[in-house]
């Protein structure tokens, strides 16, 4: 199958291939991408059950647009910018936050990040039905990291009715988002 084997071209390089070529180009997405990232973190939308972030629907995006290297790379970058205390996350920063409630989800995103990147590079981002399928992907990859980790600090019940639960309809309506948005831009990629 065409789209599983071949490599493709992302939605940036494919609007902008330039920036394959360039350090400056990719090191100036990397910053953007945090940039951005950091943003979403800071977003809180009145939702049920929980306010809503844009986060997660950040972290996919770039993966999906990126591609597995330079995706992986912002993700990096932004993880780092944490790390070392820069306000970057939603809640807090530096390493202790990292090791807290919510590092095994920071971890997750970086994951997730690098599998939709892979996908993307294989073509999964140019329907509805396989953007679908890599925001689904990319969601069970950052539950599975971060209520792992939670389990491991809370317990598998709290962490599920606190980690999980309460974030499904958001990210639901997230996944929606992508999975049409995306295919979308590939379309309008193809009429210039």
């Amino acid at each position: 199958m065409r789209v599983l084997s071949e490599t493709q071209p992302t939605l940036l390089s494919a609007t902008w291939p330039a920036a394959k070529k360039s350090a400056f180009r990719m090191v100036t997405m990397v910053i953007a991408g945090a940039a951005l990232l950091t943003l979403s973190a800071k977003v809180n939308i009145p939702f049920y059950p929980v306010p809503l972030t844009m986060q997660t629907l950040i972290v996919l995006g770039i993966g999906m647009t990126y591609g597995v290297r330079l995706g992986g790379a912002t993700l990096l970058g932004y993880l780092s910018a944490g790390f070392i205390g820069l306000p970057v996350f939603a809640g807090g920063a530096g390493m202790a936050y990292m090791m807290g409630p919510t590092g095994g989800y920071l971890a997750g995103f970086f994951a997730a990040a690098v599998v939709l990147g892979a996908l993307a590079e294989r073509g999964w981002t140019r329907s509805w039905a396989t953007a679908a399928a890599a925001m689904l992907m990319g969601n069970v990859i950052i539950y599975l990291l971060g209520v792992g980790w939670l389990t491991s600090l809370i317990g598998w019940d709290k962490a599920v009715q606190f980690g999980l639960l309460p974030f499904l309809y958001g990210d639901a309506l997230k996944l929606i988002i992508a999975a049409l948005g995306v295919p979308y831009l590939w379309s309008k990629l193809k009429q210039k």
